[in-house]
């Protein structure tokens, strides 16, 4: 039947009612599930929940994506049901009671993009058995090409004295064919999960276990007030970073650039790199593009 989500037999589509009885409570660690047959942005629907009121942990999810976006408003889109198309909302600088949260300050919300990041790499290293690894800030990498993408975003609050909440969107290539595979802007190859030789392809695990290892980790920075060394997250992000140790070009918006060897990750996500005019700490919002 034409248009219907069954006719393409690799790509079957998501339940929403699986996917909610898993993954939100009382049972699972997300407060609501949102998933949508097409839209234009997954960001862009949880940034406007947001302005709305919507408590946090709620979970947008699309089988398309018509007007999907990454850094720098670069262009994120893939045919029906060939990906992962998410975002979540999080209100880090609210007190949890119940869940022994403090409030997390907002200097450490740099973090949010990377600690995504971490919980990408663990899932799509667990479920589909590939190495993969972390291009700072925001790429997931296999070998040396791009095959997934994280957007953060902060939704200022109504008070000018109340934090903003936060909007993380993660774009993941799961059975694009070589054929389908979006032109990438950075320089960067892109590949699918399949296209990299992936153990699985099933998108329902892979979106169970991504949201499960990014609310683990979220609870883990929550706990430690936002502290990343403290919960263990610098360790782990460090562990999977591809950037550091090698040298790199960093493009800047005035149209500069520097080279050097990235070094590290300091406490609060900025990338350190050596130059030859000494230490640069950089910041996801500094950075045009890296290579």
């Amino acid at each position: 039947m034409p248009g219907s989500p069954y006719t393409d037999l690799d790509r079957p589509p998501l339940s929403a009612a699986r996917l909610s009885r898993a993954l939100t409570a009382p049972l699972g660690p997300w407060r609501r599930l949102d998933l949508r047959p097409e839209t234009g942005s997954t960001n862009a629907d949880a940034v406007d929940a947001a302005r709305a009121g919507e408590p946090e942990g709620l979970v947008v999810v699309a089988e398309r994506q018509t007007a999907g976006r990454g850094r720098r408003g670069r262009a994120w889109q893939s045919p029906p049901r060939a990906g992962l198309a998410t975002s979540v909302l999080l209100r880090p600088g609210e007190a949890v009671t119940d869940r022994d949260w403090p409030p997390a300050a907002p200097t450490g919300y740099g973090w949010l993009p990377l600690l995504a990041g971490v919980a990408l790499v663990e899932a799509v290293s667990r479920l589909a058995e590939l190495d993969a690894g972390l291009k700072w800030p925001n790429d997931l990498l296999i070998g040396d090409a791009k095959c997934a993408g994280i957007l953060a975003e902060a939704v200022p609050a109504a008070g000018a004295a109340e934090p903003p909440a936060i909007v993380l969107g993660i774009g993941l290539n799961v059975t694009l064919r070589a054929e389908e595979l979006p032109e990438n802007p950075t320089g960067l190859p892109a590949t699918s999960l399949q296209l990299a030789g992936a153990t699985a392809t099933d998108r329902d695990p892979l979106l169970r276990a991504l949201l499960r290892a990014l609310a683990d980790w979220y609870d883990r920075w929550r706990l430690a007030g936002g502290d990343a060394d403290a919960c263990g997250l610098r360790a782990a992000y460090l562990a999977s970073c591809v950037t550091v140790g090698r040298r790199v070009r960093v493009l800047l918006p005035d149209g500069t650039d520097l080279t050097g060897l990235a070094t590290g990750v300091d406490p609060d996500g900025h990338l350190l790199v050596d130059t030859a005019a000494g230490e640069r700490r950089l910041a996801a919002g500094d950075v045009l593009h890296l290579r």
